[in-house]
């Protein structure tokens, strides 16, 4: 994402955060729906400014048009997994996007409609990942980088091994450390560059991804049926 849109990304976070609605944050910032819902949809409203819904100063209004823009996102989701279907034949023609659809079957996170995520030890699996993540997600969106480490691993290194890898920057790469490592004094940890994810917030590329997947699961069927 432009540096140019940090702070409004940050501003528009923070709104909802406060319990601001989508609708709401479009009429302050006036940036495009689509990107604004891009920024704050995993975001969660703070516990202080959760109202329940039997709150008097949450209107009809308010949560008519709340159901409104749930719906309308409801239906784009839906338009983008029909793409998703009419693209299937064409894309899977080739064969390292059938390749990353059929990793991500096996290895990305699919319990969250709004987000594209898969993690791996094989740096080759993660190259192949980012770059088709990188050419069909939203380019206004962010793309993070995450490894997961043993305490014994070290950190730096770490980072530059999967910087090189992904060729990005070693700041890029986050750290998460597992609590119940232990040390590795008599055993060799299997995973040596730890485990790698990378993940992007695009709730549209996640529905043509379903669709991908599930073209490809009934190609599956089909054929153990012949």
């Amino acid at each position: 994402m432009a540096n140019k849109y940090a702070h409004l990304r940050a501003k528009a976070r923070e709104l909802r955060q406060k319990g601001y609605t989508l609708t709401d944050i479009i009429d302050m910032l006036k940036m495009p729906e689509d990107m604004l819902n891009q920024w704050i949809q995993t975001v969660e409203i703070l516990e202080e400014y959760k109202r329940p819904k039997h709150d008097p100063t949450y209107s009809d209004a308010q949560r008519n048009r709340d159901q409104r823009n749930s719906e309308r996102f409801a239906e784009k989701r839906q338009l983008a997994y029909e793409q998703g279907l009419a693209e299937a034949p064409e894309l899977l023609k080739d064969y390292s996007f059938r390749d990353f659809v059929v990793l991500y079957l096996a290895e990305g996170y699919k319990r969250d409609r709004n987000s594209v995520s898969i993690a791996n030890s094989d740096s080759n699996v993660m190259v192949l990942s980012q770059y088709w993540i990188l050419k069909l997600a939203n380019a206004n969106n962010t793309i993070e980088y995450q490894v997961q480490i043993h305490k014994d691993h070290d950190e730096a290194e770490i980072k530059q091994y999967w910087a090189n890898v992904l060729n990005i920057l070693p700041h890029q790469v986050k750290i998460q450390r597992k609590s119940n490592s232990g040390e590795l004094d008599s055993r060799k940890f299997r995973s040596v560059h730890g485990v790698f994810s990378i993940r992007i917030g695009d709730t549209y590329l996640r529905a043509r991804l379903e669709a991908w997947m599930d073209y490809l699961r009934k190609q599956w069927v089909d054929v153990k049926q012949d």
